[in-house]
């Protein structure tokens, strides 16, 4: 690309034009590697696009208000097309607005990396910057929204083993550094191209931070543990149940027998071929989610119904139901029933879904959907995540709860040997839900060193192996019965042992980078003007440029000491 053909798209209307449509895609690109596709390479490729947006691509760098405004639309076209179960059954505007305001931390990414943009090693600072807002994303407001962090991503690619030493957060570090770098190697290449004679360094430093990543994780894969490599050399036998349900949608609990019904009848069937022969005895069966939205503590009936299937399947079962406290309110609980003992140790759901179990201001966002009353009235658990059934310690994430970090940390190290993700998603219908948090599970299961069983009802339901591999799964919205063994695993991994240090230091770094480049631009405006025939003082810290294009802007004698291009708005 010649210097003119750059100065047309990086200044002026089109520019932005140009810039702001690049940004969107550069969000599409990101969605485009979500699953149910196995396109997991186009995060890092998104990123790299929305890299060379906000860094001039070798030019003149937008503006930090610009940057902020190239980092939304980047947002919009990731998040609008990631969340639209959000609104299948409550109509577009829950889904837009919702887009719309997680949007702002990437719009915050965009300006912190226009920042942070001229220092050195830029690409890991702009990466420690995505790490940053993600974190913010996840945290704020009502508990935080992490779903879409870029680690959710990586379940069927080749960085995911880099989960079992810094968890999700290093995951998406790693992705978001390889866009970074490759973004510094497609400037550098550029520049090359269009005689740029400084370049070797450049490109050496884009090619380490853009490859850096996919070394480190592919010495990683031969150290994740198999199905065959439980530390205690225990396996277990373990069934999940998807029942499904007789409509899909919000009302899908008005016939809330006939869903314990097909739960119970299915675990009847395969109690069934457990006594033909035709499948193994299990040593604990895992309902999903809302497989009781009666609840039994309360109902003779359907505690009668749940030992009933326990007693035939001759085990114990993991019963997700919806619990009525003495004040009205409700526990989204797991409750492990054994037979004719009845109930016996619970978890309780801790990290509640904001707009779904329970409505923040209800008076004011009842002005906004007529569904807004239907959010449940539901309140946190406490305890450790970790319910003993059959002598097994199982950790329980339910539904919601396993997009958050916090939630398998606190029940590996409290001594869970297996995972179960009861959830329910048929709610959100036939969309792309059930697959995004399925590839969660994934990551989950590398993260901690163990198999994870994800029982939903309607679908999908999994067997995952420690490695993250799926060992089975269902289709959507038929009744259907899992039966596996998988390993019980007392070891922790380095991830599970760091717990949010990882996450931590990146933020810490991404805030030393700030405040580093803040005071750099506040020296660099203070620089006094020098008539033209008097060279101008070094400014502290850009004697050696570094930045991503910074030394080809020198070679060009385009280093300017304001922020950015005055043509954006």
């Amino acid at each position: 690309m010649s210097g003119s053909t750059t100065a047309r798209w990086t200044t002026g209307k089109r520019g932005v034009l140009v810039r702001s449509v690049l940004s969107v895609a550069a969000g599409f690109l990101v969605f485009a590697g979500f699953p149910p596709r196995p396109l997991w390479f186009l995060a890092p490729l998104g990123i790299a696009l929305l890299t060379l947006v906000l860094t001039g691509a070798g030019g003149a760098a937008p503006r930090l208000r610009a940057g902020f405004g190239y980092g939304y639309l980047a947002g919009l076209g990731f998040l609008v097309p990631l969340l639209p179960w959000i609104g299948v059954f409550v109509g577009a505007l829950p889904w837009l607005a919702l887009a719309a305001v997680e949007s702002l931390f990437i719009g915050l990414f965009g300006l912190l990396a226009v920042l942070v943009s001229r220092l050195r090693w830029a690409p890991m600072w702009i990466a420690a910057c995505w790490s940053l807002t993600e974190w913010l994303r996840a945290s704020v407001p009502f508990g935080g929204f992490p779903w879409g962090r870029l680690a959710f991503g990586q379940s069927e690619g080749w960085f995911l083993p880099l989960a079992s030493i810094g968890g999700s957060p290093l995951l998406s570090f790693a992705v978001a550094l390889t866009g970074a770098g490759l973004a510094s190697v497609a400037v550098t290449v550029g520049a090359r191209a269009r005689g740029a004679a400084n370049w070797v360094r450049p490109l050496a430093g884009g090619l380490v931070a853009a490859l850096a990543a996919t070394v480190v994780s592919l010495a990683l894969w031969p150290t994740l543990p198999g199905m065959d490599s439980g530390d205690r050399t225990i396996t277990i036998t373990v069934a999940a149940i998807q029942g499904s349900v007789p409509k899909l949608g919000l009302d899908f609990n008005d016939q809330r027998k006939r869903v314990l019904d097909n739960h119970v009848n299915r675990t009847l069937e395969l109690a069934d071929d457990v006594a033909s022969g035709a499948a193994p005895q299990p040593d604990l069966v895992i309902w999903p989610e809302n497989a009781s939205d009666i609840d039994p503590l309360r109902n003779a009936d359907a505690a009668a119904d749940i030992s009933r299937a326990s007693e035939a399947i001759g085990a114990p079962i993991l019963v997700g139901a919806v619990l009525v406290n003495s004040d009205r309110t409700t526990t989204n609980s797991v409750i492990v029933w054994d037979g004719d003992a009845g109930p016996q140790e619970r978890h309780d759901k801790k990290i509640i879904q904001p707009f779904g179990e329970y409505l923040p201001y209800r008076g004011f966002f009842r002005h906004f959907s007529s569904y807004a009353d239907r959010a449940g009235n539901f309140v946190p658990g406490d305890g450790d995540g970790v319910v003993h059934a059959n002598g097994i310690a199982v950790g329980v994430a339910t539904c919601y709860e396993v997009a958050f970090d916090r939630a398998f940390e606190q029940s590996v190290r409290s001594g869970a040997e297996l995972l179960a993700v009861p959830t329910n998603n048929a709610t959100f219908g036939d969309t792309e839900m059930t697959y995004q948090q399925l590839a969660m599970s994934k990551v989950r299961a590398v993260e901690h060193g163990r198999a994870v069983v994800v029982a939903a009802t309607s679908g999908v339901s999994a067997i995952i192996g420690p490695d993250g591999s799926t060992v089975q799964q269902t289709p959507l919205f038929v009744p259907a019965a899992l039966v596996s063994q998988v390993p019980l695993s007392t070891g922790t991994t380095l991830a599970s042992r760091l717990g949010p240090i990882p996450e931590i230091l990146l933020c810490l770094g991404a805030v030393a980078a700030v405040a580093f480049a803040v005071v750099q631009r506040r020296r660099t405006v203070r620089t006094p003007i020098h008539s033209s025939t008097e060279k101008a003082p070094a400014v502290a810290g850009r004697e050696d440029p570094h930045g991503i294009g910074d030394r080809f802007r020198a070679e060009r004698g385009t280093e300017r000491t304001d922020s950015g291009d005055h043509s954006d708005v």
